[in-house]
């Protein structure tokens, strides 16, 4: 809600005079009542509450389980193309420490930037942005179940 706010109060702020010496030239009476001139001033802070950090729509969840993802998808095919043993067997025959270690290990790398105030938007940049990282998430996500499940109708390895 705020995000939508601060973009139209930014875009209002920029096109209002534009579209208000245009409507002067077309006879548009409506378009003058908008403001003049908006200041709108972003602060660059981020919630460090436990809550809002983990929230259903907050900034940590979709992207720890897509980062996961894309280590157990990446994890699971080199070692499956290495073994031989299908996703089932390599959590069976003792993938579940390295899985919950992994698991650990990223989740509070993750957390941490974002307890200290970290915007994820300001830190990235270039072809390699929250966009692209998110994207590439969540295809992790559906390529580990994809993979899982075609194992599964298949009765052994994809590879």
């Amino acid at each position: 809600m705020a995000t939508s706010s601060f973009a139209l109060s930014s875009y209002m702020s920029v096109r209002a005079p534009i579209v208000a010496q245009r409507s002067r030239l077309v006879g548009l009476s409506s378009v003058r009542s908008l403001p003049r001139r908006t200041v709108v001033r972003c602060q660059n802070k981020v919630s460090t509450k436990f809550s809002d950090v983990l929230a259903f729509s907050g900034p940590a969840p979709e992207r720890i389980n897509g980062r996961l993802a894309m280590l157990g998808f990446v994890a699971a095919i080199a070692a499956e193309a290495a073994s031989g043993e299908d996703l089932f067997a390599q959590l069976s025959n003792g993938g579940i420490p390295a899985f919950f270690g992994a698991e650990v290990l990223f989740s509070v790398a993750s957390l941490v930037p974002l307890f200290k105030g970290k915007n994820v938007e300001s830190i990235t940049t270039g072809i390699m942005n929250e966009s692209a990282e998110m994207w590439n998430g969540r295809f992790a996500m559906l390529g580990l179940v994809a993979l899982a499940f075609t194992e599964y109708l298949k009765g052994g390895p994809l590879v």
